[in-house]
């Protein structure tokens, strides 16, 4: 992978877990093969043009452009294009999401 970024990755007030990361991605490069996780996961898009598995369909989209995970979906991101990509990660864990996933990439 080309850089990740951890902002915070820790409990709050109101959730078990909340964490927060920009990741940078080669031309081509995929973040990690397609997996799930009980967490919901908000990508927020800054630069460059990525598919994306979304609920079992692939989605192109650039910059500006948000993309929602629901839990336990497969999903995964792609870089197609020339340039690198840079995208935020918002992933968050409450009570009604469950126990963590034991392997989370």
């Amino acid at each position: 992978m080309g850089a990740k970024r951890q902002f915070c990755d820790s409990p709050t007030e109101t959730l078990q877990n909340l964490e927060i990361h920009a990741t940078t991605l080669r031309p081509s490069e995929f973040a990690h093969p397609a997996h799930q996780h009980p967490e919901e996961e908000l990508m927020i898009v800054r630069e460059g043009t990525v598919i994306a598995l979304v609920n079992g369909e692939l989605k192109r989209v650039g910059p500006g452009s948000a993309i929602f995970q629901a839990p336990n979906r497969l999903h995964s991101i792609q870089n197609v294009g020339q340039t690198p990509v840079v995208y935020h990660v918002i992933k968050w864990r409450s009570t009604a999401t469950g126990p963590a996933a034991v392997a989370n990439p």
